[in-house]
């Protein structure tokens, strides 16, 4: 299977389910388990969700990487605010929304591969991904 890209927009909560079902249909393409595609699922859920409400949309690249281990990588780009202290986001219970403040936190939990970059003004960038056991 060759690695490939998608590019989708996160403008609605429309989008947040496109973005879902397209990483679930990739997650079944790289035969990860289903308990694997769940947490993958959920923490691009969470991130999408992240990017239209805080970020005021942005887009989701999904790629589906072949070599050497099989896995499902998506980078979630806004150009938001950005976040002013990462470290204190993706501390548990912290939030600047009404939500219960687990997402950021929560979502690198719940992957193989987390990294994020924030600029104040310009916008944040995260990178998960998860891979075959």
């Amino acid at each position: 299977m060759p690695t490939t890209t998608e590019t989708m927009p996160i403008a609605t909560g429309d989008d947040i389910v496109r973005v879902r079902q397209k990483v679930r249909i990739r997650a079944t393409e790289v035969r990860l388990s289903l308990v694997d595609q769940t947490k993958l699922i959920t923490a691009a859920s969470e991130l999408a969700r992240n990017a239209l409400d805080y970020g005021k949309g942005g887009h989701a690249d999904i790629e589906t990487i072949s070599d050497p281990v099989p896995g499902v990588r998506i980078t979630f780009r806004d150009k938001g605010p950005g976040i002013a202290d990462i470290k204190l986001a993706l501390t548990d219970g912290y939030t600047t929304g009404g939500g219960l403040g687990h997402g950021l936190g929560g979502a690198r939990r719940l992957v193989d591969d987390f990294t994020i970059d924030s600029t104040l003004g310009h916008g944040t960038t995260v990178v998960i991904a998860r891979w075959k056991r």
